[in-house]
């Protein structure tokens, strides 16, 4: 099966405080940028594009630094995620097989989370990853029927009934390369944000007859950083699951909380 892998890694993260670019802060002792790209790497895929925007440069050296092979696309202006992944139609519109598109600020995401929703390909046109919230507060909202995904709705354009939903988007997508490409070219920007929603595609491409699908992941996955209190959040949890995963293969912790890993441990 070929993948290619479309990192989305624009945003500024005013909240964050920084001059530095938002997935250039550290988890483990690499870029969050580089945890999406070892992830994306796991899947062996034929081509990895990241979407630059704020600090474009910076980030685009740091894509390359992780590993040459990987290319880069400028979002600029940025007018939402749909036009974002758009930025990377000139490369990939007409390439073979699947297309998966990862965030580069969501540093928890598990390579056989991604696989399965590649599995869920041979169901599905169209693949969500999605999971249920404590909390959903500003998450969109899935729309289901059965195992059937009628609709994403965005939290600004939901009815009170939708926001009482728990099931909510995590923003990662898998789809047939050219069926995402020509899904995003039919987005449009009526909705309370005026931007270009990637979500819109499941509304699309059910008027052409084409099914989507959800795949459901922990919510601990789906941790997006935003603000400092969240990349500790997300520190604390990638040290968790790496001292975890040193036990169960036969590594001696005494004190686990006393070990720090590193990305490339």
């Amino acid at each position: 099966m070929q993948v290619s892998v479309i990192v989305l890694a624009a945003g500024q993260g005013t909240r964050m405080n920084s001059d530095l670019p938002k997935v250039l802060h550290h988890v483990a002792a690499a870029p969050l940028l580089h945890h999406a790209l070892a992830t994306a790497q796991a899947l062996e895929p034929s081509r990895i594009v990241t979407v630059t925007g704020h600090g474009g440069e910076a980030v685009a050296a740091s894509a390359t630094a992780f590993e040459e092979a990987i290319e880069t696309v400028v979002q600029d202006p940025q007018l939402g995620t749909a036009h974002a992944v758009a930025q990377a139609a000139p490369l990939l519109a007409d390439a073979p097989g699947e297309a998966i598109v990862l965030y580069a600020d969501t540093p928890l995401i598990r390579e056989e989370t991604l696989r399965a929703m590649l599995d869920a390909r041979s169901k599905h046109a169209v693949v969500i990853l999605g999971f249920h919230a404590r909390d959903p507060g500003r998450y969109g909202r899935l729309l289901t029927q059965g195992d059937d995904l009628l609709a994403i709705r965005e939290f600004k354009d939901a009815t009170a009934e939708e926001r009482a939903i728990t099931l909510c988007n995590s923003g990662v997508v898998c789809a047939e390369a050219k069926t995402l490409f020509s899904l995003i070219a039919e987005v449009k920007n009526d909705n309370a944000s005026g931007e270009y929603y990637l979500t819109d595609i499941v509304e699309l491409a059910r008027k052409r007859g084409l099914s989507a699908g959800v795949v459901l992941c922990d919510e601990a996955e789906t941790l997006g950083v935003n603000t400092r209190a969240q990349l500790a959040e997300a520190e604390a949890a990638f040290q968790t699951r790496a001292r975890t995963d040193a036990l169960e293969n036969g590594v001696t912790l005494t004190a686990p909380e006393t070990v720090f890993l590193a990305l490339d441990t």
